[in-house]
């Protein structure tokens, strides 16, 4: 069926606005609908091309739109902002998302599954667990220092604040042993958490295909393997590898005017969980140990010799980028390039 309709929803907790027009920009509705009374509202229209911003709530919106037999476009926040008109509330952006879908040459974000969404609440929350326990090591250290104790930064060396706290020679007053006991007991546990998310990310990447694919790469581990299940779109909505590796913010940004190309830093405009797990891949293999299985006279080795070692991690990172889009758009598995030279 034909959809000459196009919807702009204005997503929010309790209060939604609604822009419906035509094709050709002419309006034929503005509403504000509750919760309720939205989905009933859409249930009544006719097929439309229903457009959202892409936030909270939207994949999901998305899902229930598309089996109301409506097609869904989830458009980036980034794009609607140039067409909003003078004042900013609610009916006009609305209507700006209306203006943004209707233009051609607009990208659009894949709504993303329900599974998608679970994997994604997983990898969240062991990220958070691990920013909490190192908040707490911070902490930590930080009261020790006051007594004239410094420690290095890292976990590894918690066995030796263990040590100092428990020792009775260390000079500590008994308050401040008892504090940082409790503080021992709380980054214990939640290490005991951050283990038992640990253990269910590798038992699902061992679940797919695609996952244990990516882990054939030098680098890719389960996490990074889950986190580009759960993040990023399907890889048939890039025409190419650069395309994924632009869009995970591994490209220079650009300050190009009058003919003249200025590039400076990676742009980091894209999704950010994916490109540090990349990062931190990319840099494992440039450690001492990675480097053995580095042939001398790959554009890797020639690049280490004359670049920083970000620098190299970072055009590492591209590149794995490029090689993930290629593995899974071809449905094979990681090849080492023996072969490849530096140009």
């Amino acid at each position: 069926m034909r959809k000459d309709m196009m919807i702009g929803v204005d997503l929010a907790k309790s209060v939604f606005q609604i822009h419906g027009a035509t094709m050709d920009g002419t309006v034929k509705f503005r509403k504000k609908l509750s919760r309720p009374q939205f989905l009933q509202f859409m249930s009544k229209q006719a097929p439309s091309v229903v457009a959202m911003e892409a936030c909270g709530s939207s994949s999901f919106w998305a899902r229930e739109l598309t089996r109301l037999g409506h097609d869904v476009k989830l458009i980036s926040p980034r794009y609607v902002k140039p067409f909003v008109k003078r004042q900013k509330n609610d009916a006009a952006d609305a209507e700006a998302i209306v203006e943004a879908a209707q233009r051609p040459e607009l990208r659009f974000v894949d709504p993303k599954t329900e599974d998608q969404q679970a994997r994604a609440m997983l990898y969240r929350v062991r990220e958070k667990l691990v920013c909490q326990r190192t908040e707490l090591v911070n902490a930590l250290r930080s009261y020790l220092y006051e007594f004239g104790h410094a420690f290095p930064q890292g976990i590894a060396h918690l066995k030796r604040i263990e040590t100092l706290v428990d020792d009775p020679d260390s000079k500590l007053p008994e308050l401040v042993c008892n504090e940082c006991r409790d503080l021992l007991i709380q980054i214990s546990e939640i290490s005991e958490r951050i283990d038992i998310k640990t253990r269910r990310i590798k038992d699902l990447a061992a679940e797919t295909d695609t996952a244990r694919r990516l882990q054939t790469m030098p680098g890719v581990g389960p996490i990074t393997a889950l986190a580009v299940e759960a993040f990023a779109p399907c890889m048939t909505s890039f025409k190419r590898g650069r395309d994924f590796a632009a869009w995970l913010g591994l490209v220079p940004l650009q300050h190009s005017s009058g003919g003249k190309e200025r590039l400076g830093r990676v742009s980091k405009a894209g999704q950010a969980d994916i490109r540090k797990l990349l990062i931190m891949g990319a840099m494992s293999r440039l450690n001492w140990l990675g480097r053995k299985s580095i042939p001398d006279g790959v554009w890797l080795a020639k690049l280490m010799e004359r670049k920083p070692k970000m620098l190299v991690a970072i055009a590492l990172a591209n590149k794995m980028a490029r090689a993930i889009w290629a593995m899974l758009t071809r449905n094979e598995d990681y090849r080492e390039l023996a072969g490849a030279v530096a140009v």
